[in-house]
């Protein structure tokens, strides 16, 4: 093994090893803490269940950018519920999506806003300024707008095997403007 490969190796185990020591910080399964960390490693946001556990996490992005130096950096806020509820929903927008159970993209309606609480709500901050991802529980409910409703939307469509009504792509019409 080179040593740059070593040293690599040598990061990423103590990585996971942080991880383990949240996972017991929070008090939560393992298991629970995987779409968080698929968001963090991956992007986006992701959803699983279990015959006893309904977990997703979302991802908000937020950019901080000083105008006079033109120098900025975006923060990611990634919210994890456990056995989420939706409470409230309102608003209709139409958006095209895509994720990896569909091979092309959709025009689907979600909720412009909504309202979701949880048996228990992680929030991570990951900033690429001090490369720091910050950890702490948090209390529900949580009013959800624009881009975050949409994928609490989307994602509990997953854990309920439901789909939002689409139409495919190919369904839209070309219009030439002069």
């Amino acid at each position: 093994m080179e040593i740059q490969d070593y040293r690599k190796l040598k990061k990423q185990l103590s990585f996971n090893l942080q991880e383990h020591k949240i996972i017991e910080k929070l008090q939560i399964s393992p298991e629970s803490f995987i779409p968080l960390l698929f968001s963090l490693k991956y992007g986006g946001d992701w959803s699983f269940k279990t015959d006893s556990l309904e977990v997703l996490a979302i991802k908000e992005k937020i950019t901080h950018y000083d105008e006079r130096k033109q120098t900025g950096y975006t923060l990611e806020n990634v919210l994890l519920f456990l056995n989420p509820v939706i409470i409230t929903m309102e608003g209709k927008v139409l958006r095209l999506e895509k994720c990896s159970t569909n091979k092309e993209r959709k025009r689907v309606e979600r909720p412009f806003m909504l309202v979701i609480d949880a048996e228990d709500i992680v929030k991570a901050v990951l900033n690429p300024l001090t490369m720091e991802i910050s950890i702490k529980k948090i209390k529900g409910p949580l009013k959800m707008e624009g881009t975050a409703a949409y994928g609490v939307s989307h994602e509990m469509d997953h854990l309920r095997s439901s789909r939002a009504d689409a139409k495919a792509l190919w369904e839209f019409k070309y219009i030439w403007e002069e």
